[in-house]
């Protein structure tokens, strides 16, 4: 006879008076799907990246690591990462200081700043496709009809092919601001959090110590305070940099294909994956390569800011 205490596999399953239960019905098709879809996929282009696997996702010629030797020789694919330090370069600090000056805007609104903050976020719903084809046809069109050669214009400027000229490279500027729009109404909230969470005993305490408001509050007073959010917000930026897709390739590319300039990594992995020559062992250690610049990234950031590390 069983004692009340005594466990079996399906009691510590569904836990005492099935209270587990509930949590494998809700969590369970969720754990199902990501497994399916996300780590089986992960699993499987690792797999991959050790085979010769031209237009085939079962190959059965092992190579060992010859197609990372190939990848990290590979001009254009080094050439890649350069083109993410560039964009990095200028979009993490962008984001960064608009995010950051919005919050303190809509922060210090007495009225409507619910609408506000929704007006600034709003562009985070945004499909990446849909806003690169908007800035492409017609904010940065390389005709008169483009909004921006129209601005050009009234001031009797020339007008500029935006997205075909090299030398200046306005491309990124063209890059930089369709990212920068659906992006930074996301860190503007995580900013809005951090600003929140401040003590108004901390302001109080520095008008009594002869504190000017402004930016002397703001140096020794508030950006100290978030400095949990900045790392947060610096590292997410910097592994969305990484992941830039739809951006560069709905911008840049067209009929007679992507051009040989702003080549981002995940741009040059798709064509060497899914282009004419389909080399998927190729593709595959070119993104588990890329996954891992990522994570050392990630935890040199970390190191670096100290993340988690305790406060004195």
């Amino acid at each position: 006879m069983r004692g009340p205490l005594t466990t079996t596999p399906t009691r510590k399953l569904l836990g005492p008076q099935n209270r587990h239960l509930w949590f494998w019905i809700f969590v369970g098709p969720f754990v199902l799907g990501l497994t399916l879809f996300t780590y089986v996929p992960l699993a499987w282009s690792v797999y991959l990246s050790f085979f010769d696997a031209h237009n085939t996702v079962s190959p059965t010629d092992f190579v060992g690591f010859d197609n990372y030797t190939a990848m990290l020789g590979d001009d254009a694919f080094t050439g890649s990462l350069v083109t993410f330090l560039v964009f990095t370069a200028f979009i993490v600090p962008a984001t960064y200081v608009l995010s950051l000056a919005l919050a303190l805007m809509v922060n210090r609104l007495r009225w409507a700043q619910a609408f506000f903050r929704s007006v600034f976020f709003l562009p985070v719903a945004c499909s990446y496709v849909v806003a690169a084809l908007i800035w492409k046809m017609s904010i940065f069109n390389g005709v008169r009809f483009g909004l921006a050669n129209t601005v050009l214009d009234w001031f009797g400027a020339d007008q500029i092919a935006w997205l075909s000229t090299t030398e200046p490279p306005w491309y990124w500027l063209v890059i930089v601001t369709v990212r920068l729009w659906l992006q930074a109404g996301f860190y503007m909230v995580l900013f809005l959090a951090g600003l929140q969470r401040i003590s108004p005993r901390l302001y109080e305490a520095a008008a009594v110590d002869g504190a000017r408001p402004g930016w002397q509050v703001f140096r020794y007073i508030t950006f100290p305070q978030l400095r949990a959010t900045s790392v947060a917000v610096v590292l997410l930026l910097v592994i969305n940099a990484f992941q830039a897709f739809d951006e560069f390739y709905n911008l840049l590319s067209d009929s007679r294909g992507y051009p040989p300039y702003a080549r981002p990594p995940l741009v040059y992995l798709y064509y060497t994956a899914l282009g004419q020559g389909q080399n998927l062992g190729l593709g595959s250690a070119g993104a588990v390569i890329l996954a891992l610049i990522i994570a050392v990234v990630t935890v040199v950031q970390a190191r670096w800011f100290g993340l988690g590390r305790k406060e004195d």
